[in-house]
């Protein structure tokens, strides 16, 4: 009886941590389809729309280190209730935004929040689930979630925006985080590092000095707006990294195991999940854009266009197993990455086919092969951290996704504005005016050009080809990823292990 009861509890317990990550996935992508009626009501510039989009996976990036650890000392399960909190009130702030400033500000402050809760779950799946086989499909299932809410977000926004207001997409989170409040309370199992050591705030700050400076850096460079600024970033960036690293090598309480970086299976799966989210997430950024501004869908149809990449990405869960009894990891990882990279090939070429059909097929090994790779890349970093350490090896994990996302964002979504406007020829009786607010993004121009004018078919049809180049870019990227997975992550299951 037991026993049966503690296998009940287990995937009671599991269920709540899904529901957390889903949220937490579906709030990452959710705004997408609310950008263009946002743009309107908050009048906010490309700039801004991108700032919108980013700061939360990059608040996210350079706090997850931190609170990684946080979780490891004062409890995963107390942390992970105090951020469902959090993540409530911030999301009542991004609903009732009155400026793209207030946006962006609860925008970071759902990044904090949402920065307590993800190692939380992670750690929590790794202390309560110690079977090997059982771990796997306790991640796939998690895995399968964070993935699927990428792509549900933008049919559960555009459902919303049909009937309501864009700050409804923010609303939507209060019911679920009350469900997780309450159960996470009942169900979850409190777990901590016995023997945590006193919590190091300078590796923390030091932490942050890395990683923010680095994503600014980046868009800086991107946005074409090199300065003191930028220069400032780049030396705090590289002293902040360089003391912490020497920090994280002296101190007998290290917020990172240096030394997990030695082992291969680790090492390979956090390079490999960076670079497969980062050319993930940047070529689909603007897709929801192209359904509604290009294919002149509405935010539901295009939601339920997405839905595609949902159902792979669950499908994923079905196939792990079997490709990692059959192959090892490593070589599973890489097929999975070329079947994205495939698919990301396909989406390039059909992106400005007159059937939408084929372009919603091409999501579909885009979906199965970017959900088989981030699932068996997890189970590798998680299952070769000790279980004291969970939370700690869980932050980096989810830093190096969350820093994909943040990144793939500024550096494809930059190259997709500037694509965009290299291939915008506007006719020359267009006001001065108004074709410096047509050359800011498609978003502008829908409201500034004449409806079916020839000027907004040139905009539309040069949004199109920087996304054809951009999604190309993508694949290429995730292409190297896969051999990256190949070369650097073994095929043997067992060297995923370290000695505890």
């Amino acid at each position: 009886m037991f026993q049966k009861w503690s296998v009940w509890k287990r995937w009671a317990a599991l269920a709540v941590l899904v529901g957390a990550v889903l949220l937490l996935a579906i709030d990452g992508t959710v705004l997408y389809l609310a950008v263009p009626s946002l743009t309107a009501d908050l009048n906010a510039t490309s700039s801004q729309v991108l700032w919108v989009g980013d700061i939360y996976s990059l608040v996210l990036a350079g706090l997850l280190v931190t609170m990684g650890n946080l979780a490891d000392r004062i409890g995963r399960k107390k942390l992970l209730i105090l951020g469902s909190f959090a993540f409530g009130f911030a999301s009542i702030i991004a609903a009732t935004a009155s400026s793209a400033e207030i946006l962006i500000l609860a925008r970071l402050l759902l990044g904090i929040a949402g920065a307590t809760i993800m190692p939380s779950t992670l750690s929590l799946i790794r202390n309560i689930f110690t079977d090997p086989a059982e771990r796997t499909r306790a991640i796939a299932i998690w895995s399968a979630a964070s993935a699927s809410g990428v792509a549900l977000g933008p049919l559960i926004g555009g459902a919303l925006l049909e009937n309501f207001w864009w700050g409804s997409v923010f609303l939507i989170n209060l019911p679920v985080m009350v469900l997780v409040i309450v159960f996470g309370t009942l169900l979850l199992p409190e777990s901590r590092n016995p023997n945590p050591g006193k919590f190091d705030i300078v590796s923390s700050l030091l932490s942050m000095l890395t990683i923010i400076p680095f994503v600014y850096t980046i868009k800086q460079i991107t946005g074409g707006k090199v300065g003191w600024m930028t220069l400032i970033a780049v030396i705090a960036m590289v002293i902040g990294a360089v003391l912490f690293i020497r920090r994280q090598r002296r101190s007998t309480d290290p917020m990172i195991d240096v030394s997990l970086f030695r082992v291969p299976a680790f090492n390979g799966a956090v390079m490999v999940g960076f670079v497969a989210i980062f050319a993930m997430s940047g070529a689909l950024f603007f897709f929801s854009q192209y359904l509604q501004l290009a294919r002149g869908l509405s935010p539901l149809q295009a939601g339920l266009a997405e839905l595609p990449i949902a159902l792979a990405s669950m499908v994923a869960v079905a196939a792990v197993g079997f490709l990692l009894g059959k192959l090892g990891r490593g070589r599973a990882i890489a097929l999975s990455l070329f079947v994205g990279a495939v698919g990301m090939v396909l989406l390039s070429e059909l992106e400005d086919s007159e059937q939408l059909i084929w372009v919603l097929l091409a999501l579909i090994p885009l979906g199965l092969g970017v959900g088989i790779a981030q699932t068996l890349a997890v189970d590798a970093v998680v299952s070769a951290a000790p279980k004291e350490k969970a939370g700690a090896a869980s932050s980096i994990s989810e830093t190096a996704f969350e820093l994909g996302v943040a990144l793939g964002i500024a550096i494809l979504g930059s190259l997709m504005t500037v694509f965009y406007r290299l291939h915008l020829e506007l006719p020359s009786d267009i006001p001065d005016d108004i074709a410096a607010q047509a050359e800011d993004s498609l978003a502008t121009a829908v409201h500034v050009l004449t409806p079916a004018s020839e000027a907004l078919a040139q905009a539309q049809h040069a949004f199109v080809s920087a996304m054809q180049t951009t999604t190309l870019i993508g694949g290429g990227i995730m292409v190297l990823a896969a051999v990256m997975a190949f070369y650097l992550i073994p095929s043997d299951v067992r060297a995923v292990k370290v000695k505890k």
